[in-house]
């Protein structure tokens, strides 16, 4: 079994139905570290507008993301190494959990988190959001699959790993695990 340092935060992200949840939790059990799952922090007035396809404010999202970031910060804190499973589609929802490393400077990349983009193909990512709402297992419509593929922005400056997310979630996790021997 694998292990990742102590006291980091992997961030595994990317649109709905990348497979951030089920690739967050099998990454977790494998590296023996604790897995949140950001979903479970919205509220929920933000599952109801997702639930009806109506896609989520600045207002929305950035008290969701600074409530993320504390958690965040408690675990780095206390030495602990945690996976979060998030979007994180934006550089400055990224730097709002960056800045959950009490030592982060704005404009920089906190040395304690990684982020590793789930890429995938829009039409695989449209037949899981599908296969999901069948199977009433996420709140979130399918029809706003393309607005969060808008919005969607990566900088390569930022040195986010990207993994092909288009197999299986262990291919996928396989593949994390090789990049963790680089970060």
């Amino acid at each position: 079994m694998d292990t990742v340092p102590e006291g980091m935060v992997i961030v595994i992200m990317g649109v709905s139905g990348a497979g951030k949840s089920t690739v967050g939790e099998m990454l977790a059990i494998e590296t023996n570290c604790s897995y949140i799952d950001a979903d479970d922090y919205h509220p929920q007035s933000n599952k109801e507008k997702m639930s009806k396809g109506i896609p989520l404010s600045e207002e929305d999202r950035i008290p969701w993301l600074e409530t993320l970031r504390n958690v965040l910060r408690e675990n780095l804190v206390s030495g602990s190494t945690v996976i979060l499973g998030c979007s994180a589609l934006q550089r400055r929802y990224r730097d709002i959990l960056r800045s959950a490393d009490p030592n982060y400077e704005p404009g920089s990349h906190a040395s304690y988190m990684k982020f590793i983009l789930l890429d995938a193909k829009a039409h695989v990512l449209a037949a899981r959001l599908k296969k999901r709402l069948a199977e009433g297992k996420h709140f979130m419509s399918p029809e706003l699959l393309q607005s969060q593929l808008d919005l969607l922005q990566i900088d390569e400056s930022e040195g986010i790993q990207k993994v092909d997310a288009n197999s299986t979630p262990q291919d996928t996790v396989n593949t994390i695990q090789r990049l963790f021997l680089r970060l």
